[in-house]
């Protein structure tokens, strides 16, 4: 079906990957492909960027991907909050004028495990910083206020139809008006489609994928306003940039709110009856005066709605289209997880699609992708129905005005813990393309499902974990001298070792840098002399040798050959 590559052949534009839904996922990916050397073009239906301050809380990991597209320092420029400000939630019982309230701890050692420190900005301005970026890049077409009509597949690629899409929405200041595309009819050929369209996924649909979760039967508000007067209420607290309340009216559905910037604009979701609209803005009002426990003046900018429920795609892959992001696992905005796990989705997926492009990465390695990724989106999921159903439960049990001290001693147990929990440790360990062995069989990712959110911060090397930054001699980070593709960081003085390894990769043809570093510190710090990184800066082998079959350990790793 696909002709021969070129900018565009007859009525179709040819590219190698096409990239349907130009929110943050969807350019983030297109960015890390660029980068990669891989033309791609992201097809947008809106023209400006929404300005609902969702998707705030960046973790440390999704700034290290942020500073991998270059753009880290521009993110934390644009944040809103001052630098430094506490980012942290408190969180209160009935309301935030009453006396039962505890303010979990701000995150410690965590964060000397990455490479980077979190932050917090509105998902506006990301997505704005993104958009400048993907211009900048020759590699990437933004096709702002276009819609994806049709997708046909094929054995060798996929055609995508285009029209106008978003009429009358003005062009994003934030982004070159050069770097637009004019709107019309296009047909679109491309090796490879991913859907990152969000929750209502226009390519998951024409799929047929299905999805499967959690359904609390429950309407959400999410409402963004102004009022200085709430910001001075709530000076009781010590500084924080989220309040959480907990209402036995409501089960475990969260009052909350949440900053934008400091003392003046917020947003704030809870739950309202079933065909509340968006002009009920006194429901809403009364809602929010009551998680405060004060009426305060606000002016209203935005009421908008989600349900209550948590969903994961059943496939994240069918043959040459894949799913990322909102696609492919949706849940309410608890812990900041649906962006930060989207852009984790990116950059498990653009290394190996370049990977596939480029020749050097085989289909074991494609599949890999939904093994690794999809047991996350599901235990992200599970987790926080999971904390639905916990504050559902502890609300129908506990009652102060039923037995006060029988409330408080199981108020005080909450009172250590954390929205996103310590364990949170997303990893691949078990991946048929991670090796703890490279000459024996894979570990299964299924039915054990070694894969998952669950594990320890540690700073010692473990196959299919993060790596834990470290500094080397001369004061730079392992992370600033890792490459592009695989990356060897060698902690043992004799070259000849790690020479195996680079030839290896060479007669596979295996991009492979070597980061040498011959002194005891690097092997104390992670407990082995030689480490195997993926792009994605997860651990793909590590051990004090590098083994006699070096071909074997890179087919495997590149999934060249299956598992």
């Amino acid at each position: 079906m696909l002709s021969a590559s070129g900018a565009a052949v007859g009525d179709a534009e040819r590219y190698r990957v096409a990239i349907v839904g130009g929110g943050p996922v969807g350019l983030a990916l297109g960015i890390d492909l660029a980068q990669r050397g891989v033309r791609c073009v992201v097809i947008e239906r809106r023209g400006e960027v929404s300005r609902i301050p969702k998707g705030q809380n960046l973790y440390q990991r999704t700034l290290e991907h942020l500073w991998s597209w270059g753009i880290e320092a521009e993110i934390r420029r644009s944040r809103e909050v001052p630098a430094g400000y506490p980012i942290g939630g408190i969180t209160a019982y009935r309301s935030l004028a009453g006396g039962h309230w505890y303010l979990p701890p701000l995150p410690g050692d965590v964060n000397a495990y990455y490479y980077q420190a979190n932050e917090r900005l509105p998902q506006y301005r990301t997505e704005e910083v993104l958009r400048r970026r993907a211009g900048g890049l020759d590699g990437v077409d933004l096709l702002a206020r276009h819609l994806v009509s049709a997708i046909e597949l094929g054995d060798e690629g996929v055609r995508v139809r285009v029209g106008p899409g978003a009429p009358g929405e003005a062009e994003p200041r934030s982004v070159d008006p050069g770097a637009m595309q004019e709107v019309m009819e296009k047909v679109i050929e491309a090796e490879y489609l991913v859907g990152c369209d969000g929750a209502h996924s226009f390519v998951r649909e024409q799929l047929g994928v299905e999805r499967r979760g959690r359904d609390f039967d429950q309407q959400m508000a999410l409402c963004v306003f102004r009022s200085r007067e709430l910001h001075d209420l709530l000076t009781r607290f010590p500084e924080r940039t989220t309040y959480r309340v907990l209402h036995p009216d409501f089960g475990g559905a969260w009052l909350f709110f949440g900053r934008v910037d400091l003392g003046e604009r917020w947003f704030f979701h809870g739950p309202v009856p079933r065909g509340t609209s968006a002009s009920d803005h006194a429901v809403v009002r009364a809602l929010m005066h009551l998680a405060a426990g004060s009426d305060f003046a606000c002016e209203i900018e935005h009421v908008g709605f989600f349900e209550l429920r948590c969903d994961v795609a059943g496939e994240y892959r069918r043959g040459r289209v894949f799913l990322a992001g909102d696609a492919c696992h949706s849940h309410p905005p608890y812990g900041g997880l649906g962006l930060n796990t989207g852009l984790d989705d990116v950059a498990n997926l653009g290394w190996k699609l370049a990977a596939a492009l480029h020749g050097w990465g085989g289909e074991p390695l494609l599949d890999s992708y939904g093994l690794e990724r999809q047991v996350i989106g599901e235990e992200t999921s599970a987790m926080i129905a999971g904390w639905i159903e916990a504050e559902a439960d502890f609300l129908g049990r506990y009652r102060p005005e039923r037995d006060r001290a029988e409330f408080e001693q199981a108020w005080s147990r909450r009172t250590d813990g954390e929205t996103v929990p310590a364990w949170y440790e997303p990893h691949y360990e078990g991946s048929p393309v991670v090796c703890a062995s490279p000459t024996g069989p894979a570990r299964p990712l299924r039915p054990d499902r070694c894969c998952g959110i669950r594990g320890e911060h540690r700073f010692d090397a473990r196959p299919g974990h993060h790596l834990a930054p470290y500094r080397v001699e001369g004061g730079s980070d392992v992370f600033e001298r890792l490459g592009a593709g695989l990356a060897l960081v060698s902690f043992a003085g004799d070259g000849t070792v790690a020479a195996r390894l680079e030839a290896a990769a060479r007669r596979r043809g295996v991009p492979l840098s070597v980061v040498s570093e011959p002194h005891p510190g690097g092997h104390r710090h992670y407990r082995c002399d030689y480490i195997l990184v993926r792009p994605d800066r997860y651990v793909a082998w590590c051990g004090d040798e590098v083994p006699d079959d070096a071909d074997a350990l890179v087919r495997r790793v590149t999934g060249q050959e299956a598992g």
